[in-house]
């Protein structure tokens, strides 16, 4: 058997005693060049050189991990609607204080948002605005080509539905009225009167045929045995 050696010697192997030297930000574990950071400035402090950054290190840091407030890195975009949902189908409203009601779609708005109406004298429902994933769209539509568009405009308007701060600062006594039965709200009569102008035209046309008051009236539900997904809407 042939030696370790002479296999060596045979293949004129010479081992080598060279050792590579990596540079200093590598072994240290710094991730960028030093050629590369020329932020850094390099100043004479006695009879040595020191390297000082440009830019001081912070001196305080939190005791505890700040939070963060997430980027929303999405591009808002119009919602697109389905094309059941168009002006004038009844809908059946599936979530808020009114779900399981037959409402009258009126005007889509910004960001899936659908403007509603019952109307009031039918079905207790009021000029809403209501999101479009939680309402089922009926084959039933009513003509509301006789509504104010100016009316309309006017409802479908960014403020027309915010709730007015109350300037009214917490006193002791209503803290003591928090048991109590609240208030009835009173609703401002230029809200009123709208509700009146959209819902005229409609219950005129609710009015022509049979049964659609009752429909509209009545409230939508299921009992043991429906199938929603085999029912014709």
């Amino acid at each position: 058997a042939r030696s370790r050696q002479s296999h060596i010697n045979s293949n004129n192997y010479t081992p080598s005693t060279t050792t590579t030297t990596l540079p200093s930000y590598i072994l240290f574990g710094s991730s960028s060049s030093p050629v590369a950071n020329m932020s850094d400035v390099t100043k004479q402090f006695g009879k040595g050189q020191r390297t000082v950054p440009a830019q001081k290190a912070q001196k305080w840091y939190p005791v505890d991990d700040e939070s963060q407030p997430k980027k929303v890195r999405k591009a808002l975009r119009p919602a697109k609607l389905r094309e059941s949902l168009q002006p004038g189908t009844i809908l059946i409203l599936l979530a808020g204080r009114f779900r399981g009601k037959r409402v009258i779609l009126l005007k889509h708005l910004d960001q899936g948002v659908l403007l509603v109406t019952g109307p009031f004298k039918i079905n207790g429902v009021p000029l809403r605005r209501v999101n479009a994933r939680y309402v089922i769209a009926t084959s039933k539509r009513v003509d509301i080509s006789g509504v104010d568009a100016k009316v309309v405009e006017k409802v479908s308007a960014p403020g027309y539905f915010t709730k007015e701060k109350s300037s009214e600062k917490k006193t002791e006594e209503a803290f003591f009225k928090q048991g109590e039965k609240a208030e009835k709200k009173v609703v401002a009569s230029a809200r009123a009167s709208d509700q009146k102008a959209i819902d005229q035209s409609i219950l005129a046309s609710v009015k022509k045929e049979n049964f659609l008051g009752s429909y509209l009236a009545a409230t939508f539900s299921l009992r043991n045995g429906d199938k929603p997904h085999e029912m014709k809407w």
